[in-house]
C-alpha cells in the first residue's frame, strides 16, 4: 500500500512512445489510473494541435448519444448498465461507431418528424371533430325555433337604419367563422371581439372537455370550440385577423346539416386511419430506443475513453523525424514497474515491434501529493484535502484523524442512544454499498452521507463508548454495577427533604465506579451539573493539551525527514518546552488534585483544602503569592511547588526569543559564512566559482524547493508572525478545546429537556387512553430526538471537531500547501462525465 503516514514518493519521467503504438499504451495508462501527464503545449492553441479533428468526431458523437439518451429517457426505457467497462476501441472501430450512431440519430429524426407531422394531423381532425360537435348543437335548436333564433341574431347584430334599408332588400344573411381557441386565452379574446367590432358579432363558445396533445412538446393543453356569427365582408375580415392574433385555428364548417353530418362521418374515419399509423409508428420507434437503450451506457464509456485517450496525446510532443511522440509525466515510484508492464502490453495490442522508453528525470520541481486511499481510508483523507493539500512528503494528518476525529466528536455527542442510531445508520449504508454506489443520484445531500458512511459509522460507535463512560443513554443512566452511595435516611426524610445531600463520609462506599460514572448523579438534583460541569471541563483541556502536543511532536518528524536542523533544534524544542512547562503542567496539576485530595480525607487533604487550579495557574504566570488557605490547610499541593512553578514560566518565557531570534540570526551567520569562504582567487577562478554559488541548487530546471533566497527582513518578519501565533495560539487553542465540555453539557441538557417536557408526559397517562397518547407523544419524541439531536446536534459536534482538527491540531505541524496528483484515470473521467451528464 506505500507509505500510510506520507505521500508516495513520485518521479518525474520521459516517455517516448512511437507514433503507431501511442494510442494503445495511452489506452493502457488510462485503464492503470497511476499517470499524470504534463502538457508539452501549452503555448499551442486548443484548435491547432495534432489530434484535434479526432476529439471533434468525438464530441460529435457524444452529442448524438446524449440526443439518444434523452430520447429514451422521455419514454421512460430502463437503460441497460453491466457495470462493466468496455476497453477503448481501436481507432478504425471510430468509423463503425460514427455509421452506427449517424444511422441511428437519422432514423430516430425522421421517426420524430413523421410522428410530430400525424400528431399534428390528429390534432386538427380531432379538433375539427369537436367543431362538428359543437356547432351542431349551436344550430340544433327546438324545432320550427330556427327562423326565430335567426332572427332574434339578425336584429342583435344590426341597427335601425341598415334594418330599414334591409326591408326594401330582402331578409339580412349572416355569416359565420368557426374555431379552437387555448381556454386561458378565451376571455381576452372575447373582450377584443366586442371592442374592436362594437358589439356587431355574435359569438358562442363551449369547451372541449377532454386535453388535447400539444404535437409539438406533448404537453396536455385545454382549448374551447367557438362560433362567431357577423353580417358584412369588413366585419369578416376584421373577426379573422382577430382570431390570427389570438392563435386561433379556424376550420371549415359546412352550413347545411347534411353537409355537416357527412363531413364528420369521414372527420371519423381519417381520425381511425391516423391512429392506426400512429401506433405504428410509436411501435416502430419504441423499438429503436429499446434496441440502443441495452448499449447506450457501453457506447458512452467508448466515446469517452476515445475522447480521453485523443486529449491525453494532444498534451504530447513530436520529434523531429514525426514518428515518436514524447511525454512528461508523473509517476509513483513504487508503480514504475507496473506502469511500464501496461506499456509493453499497450505495444504489443499495436503491433509495433518498437518498444516504448520510459526514463526517470532529475527536476527540482514540487512533484504532486499522492495518498493512496481505499473505501475506509478516503472520506477521512477528504477531511483533511478539504483544509489544504499536504505539500510532498509532508506528514499526513489522515490516519490519526481516524481514531482523533470520531474520538473528539463523541465526547461532545456522548450518549449511547443517539450514537447507536447515528452507527446503525451508518453500518446500514456499509452493508448496502454496493448497491446504493449503483444507484447513482444528484441529491447532493445524500452523496455526502454515502461518501461518509465509515466516519459516521465510527462516530456512533465512539458515541456509544463516551455514552457509557457518562452513563448517559436518553437523559437516564443505566444502572449496571448498582450504586456505590447508601442513603442513611428513612423514606419519609428522603421524600419530604427537596435538599436532602449525601455524605461521602458515610454514605460512599470508597471504591471507585467499575466502569463510567455512577447512576446515583443522574437523579442528583442541585450538584448534578457542578458534578459534570468539573468533570467534562477538565477531560476537556487535558484531551486538549494533549492533543496539541501530538501535533507538535508531529513536526518533529517533518523536520527530521526534510533535514531541517535549524528548526528542529530551535522551532520545534521551544515549542514542545513551552507547551509542556505551562499547560501540560496544570494537566498534572489536574491529576495530582484528584490524587491527593478527597472528601473522605482528613485535613490538610480534604476536599475544603484543594486549590483551584485556574487560580493556582493564573497566580504561576503572574508570580502571585497564593491567598491563605483555609484553617489546617497547606498552601501549595506539592513540596517545591513555588520553586517548580516559577521556573517553568522562566524557562517558557525564555523559549520565546529562542523561538523568534535563533533561526533567523544562524541564517543570516550561515550566509554571512558562506560570502567569506567564497573568495575570488583569480578573474575565471573567482567568475565560476561566484555563478556556482548563486545558482546552488538551482541546475536542472529550478523552482519548486530550490527557490531563491528569501530576504532577510522576510525572515524575520515571518519568523516573528510564526512565534507570535504560536505563543497565543496555544492559549486560545487551549481554550478552544473548552468547547468539548459546552457541547457535550448542552447535549445532555437538551436530551434531559426532551425527556421531561415530551416522553414523560406520555409516560404518566393510564389506561387505554393513556396508550393512545403515549404512542403519539413517543412518535412526536422520537422525530425531535433524530431531527434535533441526532441530526442538527450532530452536524454542529462535527463541524467544531473539524475545526478542531484544522486549526488546533494542524497548525503545529501541516501547511497543506502542495497539488494533488490527478492521474489520467478512466474510472474518474468516466464519473464525471456521467455526473456532468446528470447535472445537464
Amino acid at each position: 500500500m506505500g507509505s500510510l503516514f506520507r505521500s508516495e514518493e513520485m518521479a518525474l519521467c520521459q516517455l517516448f512512445l512511437q507514433s503507431e503504438a501511442a494510442y494503445a499504451c495511452v489506452s493502457e495508462l488510462g485503464e492503470l489510473g497511476l499517470v499524470q501527464f504534463r502538457d508539452l503545449n501549452p503555448d499551442v492553441n486548443a484548435f491547432q494541435r495534432k489530434f484535434v479533428n479526432e476529439v471533434r468526431r468525438c464530441d460529435e458523437m457524444e452529442r448524438k448519444l446524449r440526443y439518444l439518451e434523452k430520447e429514451i429517457k422521455k419514454d421512460g426505457i430502463p437503460m441497460l448498465d453491466t457495470g462493466e467497462s468496455p476497453e477503448a476501441p481501436q481507432p478504425r472501430e471510430m468509423i463503425d461507431l460514427e455509421a452506427t450512431f449517424e444511422k441511428l440519430e437519422n432514423e430516430l429524426r425522421e421517426v420524430n418528424q413523421n410522428a410530430e407531422a400525424l400528431k399534428r394531423n390528429f390534432l386538427e381532425l380531432t379538433e375539427l371533430k369537436h367543431i362538428l360537435r359543437k356547432t351542431q348543437v349551436f344550430f340544433d335548436e327546438q324545432e320550427g325555433g330556427v327562423n326565430q333564433t335567426t332572427e332574434s341574431m339578425t336584429r342583435a347584430l344590426i341597427t335601425d337604419e341598415a334594418r330599414s334599408a334591409g326591408a326594401s332588400m330582402g331578409p339580412v344573411q349572416l355569416g359565420f367563422v368557426a374555431g379552437v381557441i387555448l381556454r386561458e386565452r378565451l376571455p381576452a379574446f372575447e373582450r377584443m371581439l366586442w371592442r374592436a367590432c362594437r358589439g356587431n358579432v355574435f359569438l358562442r363558445q363551449a369547451m372541449i372537455e377532454t386535453p388535447l396533445e400539444d404535437p409539438t412538446n406533448g404537453d396536455q393543453v385545454h382549448k374551447s370550440v367557438f362560433i362567431i356569427f357577423f353580417q358584412g365582408d369588413q366585419l369578416k375580415t376584421r373577426v379573422k385577423k382577430i382570431c390570427e392574433g389570438f392563435r386561433a385555428t379556424l376550420y371549415p364548417c359546412p352550413e347545411a346539416p347534411a353537409d355537416r353530418r357527412e363531413m364528420a362521418m369521414g372527420v371519423m374515419t381519417r381520425i381511425e386511419d391516423l391512429n392506426t399509423v400512429l401506433g405504428q409508428t410509436q411501435d416502430h420507434r419504441h423499438r429503436v430506443l429499446v434496441a440502443a437503450a441495452k448499449n447506450l451506457k457501453n457506447w458512452f464509456v467508448k466515446v469517452r475513453k476515445i475522447k480521453a485517450i485523443y486529449h491525453t496525446l494532444n498534451l504530447f510532443n513530436l520529434d523531429v523525424t514525426q514518428k515518436c511522440l514524447i511525454a512528461e509525466c508523473w509517476v509513483p515510484l513504487l508503480d514504475i514497474e507496473t506502469i511500464q508492464l501496461a506499456l509493453r502490453r499497450g505495444t504489443e495490442r499495436s503491433g509495433s515491434s518498437v518498444p516504448p522508453i520510459l526514463n526517470r528525470m532529475q527536476t527540482f520541481e514540487n512533484p504532486p501529493t499522492y495518498n493512496r486511499t481505499n473505501k475506509f481510508t478516503k472520506a477521512f483523507q477528504a477531511l483533511i484535502d478539504a483544509y489544504g493539500v499536504a505539500s510532498y512528503r509532508e506528514m499526513n494528518p489522515a490516519p490519526y484523524t481516524i481514531i482523533t476525529f470520531p474520538f473528539l466528536f463523541a465526547v461532545m455527542f456522548g450518549d449511547l442512544g443517539h450514537g447507536a442510531i447515528m452507527a446503525l445508520f451508518g453500518l446500514w449504508m456499509i452493508r448496502k454499498e454496493k448497491g446504493l454506489a449503483a444507484q447513482k443520484t444528484d441529491n447532493e445531500i445524500w452523496n455526502i452521507f454515502f461518501g461518509g458512511r465509515y466516519i459516521i459509522f465510527l462516530m456512533g460507535v465512539f458515541s456509544m463508548y463516551t455514552g457509557l463512560i457518562y452513563n448517559d443513554i436518553f437523559s437516564k443512566s443505566l444502572n449496571i454495577f448498582g450504586s456505590h452511595w447508601h442513603m442513611s435516611y428513612n423514606k419519609s426524610t428522603v421524600l419530604e427533604n427537596k435538599y436532602l445531600q449525601l455524605n461521602p463520609k458515610g454514605d460512599y462506599e470508597g471504591d471507585p465506579y467499575p466502569f463510567g460514572m455512577d447512576p446515583i448523579w443522574q437523579v442528583a438534583g442541585a450538584n448534578k451539573i457542578i458534578f459534570h460541569n468539573a468533570y467534562k471541563m477538565k477531560i476537556s483541556i487535558i484531551f486538549g493539551v494533549i492533543h496539541m502536543i501530538f501535533g507538535v511532536v508531529m513536526s518533529w518528524h517533518n523536520h527530521t525527514y526534510f533535514r531541517n536542523r535549524i528548526s528542529m533544534l530551535y522551532e520545534f524544542i521551544p515549542q514542545l518546552v513551552f507547551l509542556l512547562l505551562l499547560f501540560f503542567y496544570m494537566v498534572l496539576l489536574m491529576f495530582i488534585k484528584w490524587i491527593k485530595f478527597a472528601a473522605t480525607n482528613a485535613k490538610p487533604y480534604s476536599e475544603a483544602c484543594a486549590p483551584s487550579i485556574l487560580i493556582t495557574f493564573i497566580d504561576m504566570v503572574l508570580f502571585n503569592t497564593p491567598k491563605a488557605p483555609p484553617q489546617d490547610c497547606e498552601t501549595y499541593m506539592f513540596f517545591g511547588q513555588h520553586f517548580i512553578q516559577v521556573l517553568f514560566v522562566l524557562v517558557a518565557v525564555g523559549c520565546i526569543p529562542v523561538m523568534l531570534l535563533a533561526k533567523p540570526l544562524l541564517i543570516m551567520q550561515a550566509r554571512k559564512q558562506a560570502n567569506e569562504e567564497v573568495q575570488p582567487i583569480a578573474g575565471a577562478t573567482s567568475d565560476a566559482e561566484t555563478g556556482g554559488v548563486s545558482n546552488g541548487g538551482s541546475h536542472g530546471g529550478g523552482g519548486g524547493p530550490h527557490e531563491e533566497e528569501e530576504e532577510l527582513s522576510e525572515i524575520f518578519i515571518h519568523q516573528s508572525i510564526h512565534t507570535i501565533e504560536y505563543v497565543l495560539g496555544s492559549v486560545s487553542h487551549t481554550a478552544s478545546y473548552l468547547r468539548l465540555w459546552a457541547l457535550s453539557l448542552a447535549h445532555a441538557q437538551l436530551a434531559e429537556v426532551l425527556w421531561t417536557m415530551v416522553l414523560s408526559i406520555g409516560l404518566k397517562q393510564e389506561g387505554w387512553l393513556g396508550g393512545i397518547i403515549l404512542t403519539c407523544v413517543f412518535a412526536f419524541w422520537a422525530i425531535l430526538t433524530v431531527g434535533i439531536l441526532v441530526l442538527m446536534e450532530g452536524l454542529s459536534a462535527f463541524l467544531h471537531t473539524l475545526r478542531l482538527h484544522w486549526v488546533e491540531f494542524q497548525s503545529k505541524f501541516y501547511k497543506g500547501q502542495g497539488y494533488a496528483f490527478q492521474p489520467f484515470s478512466f474510472d474518474a473521467i468516466i464519473e464525471n462525465g456521467a455526473a456532468s451528464a446528470e447535472a445537464e
